[in-house]
């Protein structure tokens, strides 16, 4: 087995890549080793020292490592415990993945159901070559709020992603949108 790795925008964080499908769909976030109790590959992912979140994809894996630690020194440890789980032949999570996005009913429903395909086929894609996701948490007066997961989660550039790049797409094509802002979980 090969695993490729790809730097993020997130110096914290590092995409593995191993080359066949680590869910069949949606995405798990496990922003601490306690989140993990339901993923067999974030648990093994999170016995290496030093690691801090893992995030999984379809075909992906995001690794934060804590600050003060050197990826030299963690990633080979990190390689071997996504080889040995995919050698084992458990799955990456015991149960359903989810979609990511929160439910919103109401007056808003038809505005929400917007935002959320312009999230999935213009951004999701977006920000998974980077290691992360974007999802819809919700519509009040205006404002959509996102949850920043992965490699987003805690990215220097992520501001400037909302502000200028999601924020910009969903006002130009819903005008109901005013504000986009992350929020976390």
């Amino acid at each position: 087995m090969f695993i490729q790795t790809e730097s993020t925008p997130n110096p914290a964080t590092l995409k593995f890549i191993p080359g066949q499908d680590v869910l069949e769909v949606g995405t798990a976030d496990f922003p601490e080793a306690e989140a993990a109790q339901t993923s067999p590959l974030a648990r093994r992912v999170f016995a290496v020292e030093g690691v801090t979140g893992v995030f999984l994809g379809i075909d992906f894996i995001t690794v934060t490592k804590a600050d003060g630690v050197e990826w030299a020194h963690v990633k080979p440890a990190i390689l071997g415990a996504i080889m040995e789980h995919f050698q084992s032949g458990e799955p990456a999570i015991e149960g359903p993945a989810s979609s990511g996005h929160a439910t919103h009913d109401g007056p808003d429903a038809a505005i929400v159901t917007q935002i959320k395909d312009l999230l999935d086929t213009r951004v999701r894609p977006a920000v998974a070559q980077d290691g992360g996701d974007i999802t819809f948490h919700g519509f009040e007066r205006g404002v959509v709020y996102l949850h920043m997961q992965g490699a987003c989660a805690g990215c220097p550039s992520s501001t400037l992603t909302l502000k200028m790049g999601i924020e910009n797409l969903l006002r130009h094509y819903i005008p109901e949108v005013t504000e986009v802002r992350p929020v976390g979980v």
